[in-house]
């Protein structure tokens, strides 16, 4: 008989009663039953597996780290950790070797003789500063100055006239040759900043430029679109007749010393002077255009200057003015041309174009009839300085008629001026040491070589930047690499490459003069206050001078290259500051890699297109 059962788990279960094994036989059997129960299909959860199995060896339980955001196994995180913490031992060992273990540094070309020289150049200008100076001056025997400047003289309505530069080696500050300055500073910067960037110098340029034309909107009413008078100088050295008052030259003292009077001269007819005013500050305002507000002022008061200099004809230096004396003008022609051009390219109005262009002004210029000075650009004749301007517009933009016939026709001029600096050619002498004779074997000849250096080097840029090779000399063709090679050799000549192996830029090589015609230069900062004629002993002394005057190019050797380092005698000795205008122009235009050239289109940011901007294409036909 066979009874049936139900399973506790809900599987059948047999019994055979007619079995007649014993208890532990069944018992056997019935271990047997519940695994066969438990490898069945069904599946038996952990609780019941226990009951079935009795205890059983306990399974490890994993651990796990919450980051927060993401739960992750102990184990891999202590890993990762591990590896990261390793990495980055590993990497900090392998930097410390690196920047511990000695290396060899290859460095950069060292900079080129016109770098090194103008970086000396532009510090003569910190030298010369008047009035309350900047704090980063950088020249420890200088010091505030002549703040009295326009109050200390009644005669004058201009009451706040202190800062600007002195001229050389005095301190009177002549406006006609220092606003040359300042337009031949800023005509190389617009030309070549990129090339001042690469020196480290482009800001201080740019601040020696706003020194001076912050000082030039103080010598009229700039605020004004009509004036009536200029400043022409402020101080005085005239010492003719055996004059013994009290002045700028008659004295020997430190300018901070300076206790005498200074006379502030107007001038109410002065073409020169205002239209030279005139170009430096419409040029000043292109180096100044990303600062709108200040570019404007300047714009603003070189068309004031310009409208005064052309209403009220005149030469500032006429009527037995001091002027006359030391910075002679010779005519105002030439100024309108400049000025005119300068004016164009700052505002773009064509009307100062037509004017620049008018063949009346540049016959009156002597734009046509030659003379020994010809091609002589200085701080008093500006033509051949503005037919190199001019040419640059029809080299690069071609404004056409009514332009195109005077301005072929100083195109022109400026290659036959370009052909008469070539030894080749026999307009201007040479010393046996190769220094151009431009004014002729007369004293003080380097301020007129760096210019014309400068504007071989420039119209040489031109010609590069307009594709053209070169130019004719009659029959002949010279590549612009001529024209740079004469540049080059005049400025060497004065770096030292001549037969006194001299170099004429103070502070520059070994040899250079060291008795510097300059009252700054010459007197010792040594707390005393030496009078008018106590500062006569350190003119007349020996000794060299005890402040080095870095960078200021001395006025240069006679026409047999002789040169006497005398502080008494200033045609040898002296500084200027249109002198040395010309030589950082000169300096910046060879410096550096040929290859930077010029910048083309800065100059011609406010000058609109030439012709008309052509309709848009009409609209496609549809049916």
């Amino acid at each position: 008989m066979s009874m049936f059962g139900r399973d506790p788990w809900g599987g059948p279960l047999e019994i055979n009663a007619a079995d007649s094994a014993t208890d532990d036989d069944r018992s056997r059997n019935l271990q047997d039953y519940d695994r066969a129960a438990l490898s069945s299909s069904r599946q038996l959860d952990e609780t019941q597996q226990s009951w079935l199995l009795g205890p059983t060896e306990q399974k490890k339980k994993k651990k796990y780290v919450d980051l927060g955001c993401i739960v992750v196994s102990r184990k891999i995180f202590i890993w990762t950790v591990g590896t990261i913490v390793a990495v980055g031992f590993l990497a900090g060992l392998i930097t410390l070797i690196v920047k511990t273990v000695p290396r060899h540094h290859h460095p950069g070309p060292p900079p080129d003789n016109y770098t090194v020289a103008l970086h000396k150049a532009l510090m003569f200008f910190n030298a010369q500063r008047s009035g309350k100076l900047p704090k980063h001056n950088n020249v420890s025997w200088r010091g505030d100055s002549c703040l009295n400047d326009g109050k200390s003289d009644s005669a004058t309505i201009f009451r706040d006239l202190k800062g600007g530069y002195y001229d050389a080696g005095d301190a009177i500050k002549f406006h006609f040759p220092g606003s040359f300055t300042i337009t031949m500073l800023s005509w190389s910067v617009i030309e070549y900043s990129q090339k001042y960037e690469a020196a480290g110098e482009l800001n201080h340029v740019k601040d020696i430029i706003k020194w001076g034309t912050d000082y030039f909107l103080k010598t009229f009413n700039s605020s004004a679109d009509t004036i009536d008078r200029v400043v022409a100088q402020v101080g005085s050295g005239d010492t003719s007749g055996g004059s013994t008052t009290a002045n700028d030259h008659y004295c020997w003292m430190r300018p901070e010393d300076i206790d005498y009077p200074r006379p502030v001269t107007e001038c109410h007819s002065c073409s020169d002077l205002a239209g030279e005013m005139a170009a430096a500050l419409a040029a000043a305002s292109i180096v100044f255009k990303d600062n709108k507000a200040y570019s404007k002022k300047l714009v603003r008061g070189a068309a004031a200057l310009f409208k005064f200099a052309r209403q009220q004809r005149g030469r500032y230096s006429a009527g037995g003015t001091e002027a006359a004396i030391f910075y002679n003008s010779t005519m105002y022609w030439d100024e309108f041309i400049w000025g005119g051009a300068w004016l164009y390219y700052a505002t773009g109005n064509s009307s100062y174009l037509q004017l620049a262009t008018t063949p009346g002004l540049a016959k009156h210029a002597g734009a046509f009839w030659g003379g020994p000075d010809y091609g002589v650009l200085s701080w008093d004749n500006k033509l051949t300085g503005a037919q190199v301007l001019l040419s640059r517009l029809r080299l690069f933009l071609s404004p056409g008629y009514p332009y195109e016939e005077i301005l072929r026709t100083f195109h022109n001029q400026t290659s036959i001026v370009m052909c008469s600096y070539l030894p080749v050619f026999t307009s201007f002498n040479r010393t046996r040491g190769g220094l151009i004779q431009l004014n002729h074997g007369r004293p003080q000849p380097l301020q007129y070589v760096v210019n014309a250096a400068f504007l071989a080097a420039l119209y040489s840029d031109y010609l590069d930047a307009a594709d053209t090779p070169g130019w004719y000399c009659g029959p002949n063709f010279y590549s612009t690499d001529v024209l740079r090679e004469f540049a080059r050799t005049q400025i060497d000549y004065i770096l030292g490459k001549n037969p006194q192996k001299m170099s004429y830029l103070v502070g520059f090589g070994n040899h250079y003069p060291r008795h510097v015609h300059h009252r700054g230069a010459s007197i010792p900062k040594n707390r005393i206050k030496y009078n008018c004629k106590g500062g006569w002993k350190w003119r007349d002394s020996k000794k060299p001078n005890p402040n080095t005057i870095v960078g200021a190019m001395v006025a240069g050797p006679d026409k047999h290259d002789g040169f006497h380092d005398v502080r008494t005698n200033y045609n040898y000795t002296e500084p200027t500051l249109a002198g040395n205008a010309g030589l950082v122009a000169a300096l910046v235009a060879l410096s550096g890699d040929k290859s930077m050239g010029i910048d083309k289109n800065t100059i011609f940011s406010a000058v609109p297109p030439m012709f008309p901007t052509p309709p848009p294409p009409p609209a496609p036909w549809k049916p």
